[in-house]
């Protein structure tokens, strides 16, 4: 997107292209687990507190890092390679700021059946699976915050998950928007397309540091006393 804003590089080689698109569906994919991971870890902090520590060891944390790398790595890796195989002769203009996967399927001039139902599969598999993970462990998490007795207890059990709830919006919301104009909005606008493929990319980075930022105490504290210190001159 720099390169066509600053430089008004439009070329991209191909097999540059393809490597782009591996890796970016491939971090999103990473992005995906990680949330899951939280919400396991968010579940274990409120429903089992008192084995917190002995259920999430430092190689628990890094087993489950290496599952959701390692699912990332393989599950994209045919993409790339079933876009190779396909022949493109008439159109190289792609309706997109960056490679995506479904906006290079449609250039080939060829059946592109198996690149379509594999890349449907491999978004529904990560999104619904992840999204089911998560929601199981809220409901569990919903369960036990429900059963406590004091509100201050309540309050304070919600507000560790209202960061990570942020995220998961922030992160899926524009994901399946995404996913859904180019499956069924057979009459929705390139532009349409650009904006919410940007935004699945750029919001959740974004987003992200003042999630976390707003719920962090020092960093809360240190935005306050910044601002404390400024004055106002009247002239």
């Amino acid at each position: 997107m720099l390169d066509i804003f600053w430089f008004d590089e439009h070329w991209i080689e191909f097999d540059v292209c393809l490597t782009q698109m591996y890796f970016i569906h491939t971090l999103c994919s990473f992005e995906s687990a990680i949330l899951v991971a939280m919400a396991f870890d968010r579940f274990v902090a409120i429903c089992i507190p008192l084995h917190y520590s002995t259920i999430l060891t430092s190689s628990m944390v890094i087993k489950l890092g290496l599952v959701g790398l390692s699912r990332a790595l393989f599950i994209v890796l045919p993409c790339p390679l079933l876009i190779k195989r396909l022949p493109y002769y008439t159109n190289y203009v792609i309706h997109h700021a960056y490679c995506e996967h479904m906006a290079v399927v449609k250039l080939a001039s060829a059946n592109t059946l198996i690149n379509r139902t594999y890349g449907i599969s491999v978004a529904l598999l990560v999104i619904v699976l992840d999204l089911w993970l998560i929601a199981t462990s809220y409901v569990k998490i919903l369960q036990a915050v429900f059963r406590l007795s004091s509100q201050n207890a309540r309050s304070k059990a919600l507000g560790t998950c209202a960061a990570h709830v942020c995220t998961i919006l922030a992160f899926y919301t524009p994901a399946l928007f995404s996913f859904l104009t180019h499956r069924i909005g057979k009459n929705v606008s390139p532009s349409i397309h650009i904006i919410l493929s940007s935004l699945y990319l750029l919001v959740p980075p974004t987003v992200n540091p003042l999630v976390y930022g707003i719920k962090t105490k020092q960093i809360r504290d240190r935005v306050l006393s910044l601002y404390s210190h400024l004055k106002i001159v009247k002239y």
